[in-house]
């Protein structure tokens, strides 16, 4: 993967804290900020740390309607909101790093799609690199976020949602199709 560009973590006290950090970052992805919509987050922790909590209330966010399911068993839940295309991966299951390949989710990988990944340390290497990386920690209370851009829209996002009182990023050049 290539190197971090810059990062910010933020203690999120509970799930109130998630949810509204995720409706930051929804504007952000869908392109209602004038940003171009779409983006690859990767989410990893620990097993209930709040991956698929966070995700489910982005999207929710981001308008998708109805029961947001888990990809734990199907590998991937996809959604369409307008002509914005949302996949959701869960790589907990991957034994070999190349079974994402083999089951074809390789052309999901779009720059105009809001792809959100959990567990791609599962298929370490062979992803491209996400425009943020979210690590979530057990804290005491809640969890901490710690979100990591790794291009230059990434950057972007960070600078966005952080307080006012810190920019983590340098001002990025132009972001991939804005």
């Amino acid at each position: 993967m290539s190197a971090p560009l810059c990062s910010l973590t933020l203690n999120l006290p509970d799930e109130t804290a998630t949810d509204a950090l995720a409706r930051q970052f929804a504007p952000l992805l869908t392109g209602a900020t004038g940003l171009a919509p779409g983006g690859r987050i990767h989410l990893r922790g620990d097993l209930g740390a709040g991956k698929t909590a966070f995700t489910r209330a982005l999207l929710r966010e981001s308008g998708i309607k109805g029961r947001i399911k888990s990809p734990s068993y199907a590998l991937l839940e996809s959604y369409k909101v307008s002509n914005l295309y949302f996949y959701h991966f869960d790589f907990y299951r991957f034994s070999d790093s190349r079974e994402w390949l083999d089951a074809g989710f390789r052309d999901l990988l779009r720059d105009d799609a809001v792809v959100l990944i959990e567990w791609p340390e599962r298929a370490e290497g062979l992803l491209p690199p996400p425009d943020l990386q979210i690590d979530l920690a057990y804290a005491d209370p809640g969890r901490d976020f710690t979100l990591t851009a790794f291009t230059a829209r990434g950057q972007t996002w960070l600078n966005a949602i952080a307080p006012l009182s810190q920019k983590p990023c340098p001002t990025p050049g132009p972001v991939a199709g804005a």
